[in-house]
């Protein structure tokens, strides 16, 4: 079955493959570098990006049953998965990091996540952390009454995800040199540097401080291909801080980058990764004559 076999999820009428846009900056061009942009975030109004690469084949591996899956409170796969339980039919739920404040109303993404019918089960931080523990997970299961569920990670990244992004990698055969985009949990780069043609290198910009993706993504290749493939690298130093951390030089380069090209960008992930690859140019990484694609995994959400 592939990702998109399952009842219902073709009808959502993903725009596949993605479409490649070429941006002309001169930031890049002085260096000799061709910047391209892999707008997954076109993919679907509602399943923006790489949660549709991730998403689409663990819908379909539900096979009708309750989706239940992990987030903090600001947690785009949470919306997500919310925005695909309502469009096909799926009950889901969303265990969120942190303890409910009784008496506070929901924060704007949580709450978009209750009006598309997922139910919200908060557990604590220390519980969250012990989440990948079989008797944990057994635990908050059956606490949040979904025990026959089908489990999606946090950030969706598993075997069947890794394995739908490597289309990613596909679509771009012999259309850049050097794929970069942001990574939260690795699964996209792994399914992404598998796809990819030899002689052809993804690079993946951390929007996690910790240094933890590396044995993270060796994991989820052997989990979906039984080993490692394709040629992949990480550069950690554009977090800004950690996730859901910006700073005001960001903003100034999103905001810039905004005014020059007239493209929409996401804070957390995509301004990080189009800020180390400018600095990236600068330093000389990518040798004159390289064809750069920048991966768009999402937009900002309204």
């Amino acid at each position: 079955m592939t990702s998109t076999d399952a009842p219902g999820i073709a009808a959502l009428s993903p725009r596949l493959p993605s479409p490649l846009q070429e941006v002309v900056d001169d930031r890049f061009e002085r260096h000799g570098v061709r910047l391209l942009l892999k707008r997954d975030d076109l993919i679907h109004p509602e399943l923006v990006g790489n949660k549709w690469r991730k998403l689409a084949p663990n819908l379909a591996a539900a096979d009708g049953r309750a989706v239940v899956t992990f987030g903090g409170a600001y947690s785009n796969h949470l919306r997500a998965t919310a925005a695909a339980g309502r469009l096909l039919g799926l009950s889901t739920v969303g265990v969120v990091r942190g303890q409910e404040l009784a008496g506070r109303p929901l924060n704007p993404s949580l709450a978009r996540c209750a009006a598309d019918g997922m139910r919200l089960h908060f557990v604590d931080r220390s519980t969250y952390r012990r989440k990948s523990d079989p008797g944990t997970l057994a635990a908050v299961l059956r606490a949040a009454g979904a025990e026959d569920a089908h489990v999606v990670p946090e950030g969706g990244s598993n075997a069947a995800a890794v394995r739908g992004c490597r289309a990613l990698g596909e679509e771009l055969d012999g259309r850049a040199d050097v794929v970069a985009l942001a990574c939260g949990t690795g699964g996209t780069l792994a399914g992404l540097a598998a796809g990819l043609a030899p002689g052809r290198r993804a690079l993946g910009i951390p929007v996690l401080k910790g240094g933890f993706l590396t044995g993270d993504i060796r994991r989820l290749q052997e989990e979906a291909f039984g080993g490692p493939r394709g040629a992949w690298s990480l550069d950690d130093r554009f977090h800004f801080g950690g996730y859901a951390r910006t700073a005001p030089e960001l903003e100034s380069f999103a905001e810039d980058f905004e005014q020059r090209h007239g493209l929409p960008v996401e804070r957390l992930y995509v301004a990080k990764m189009l800020y180390g690859l400018l600095v990236l140019t600068r330093e000389g990484a990518f040798a004159r004559g390289t064809t750069l694609a920048a991966v768009v995994t999402g937009r900002p959400f309204p």
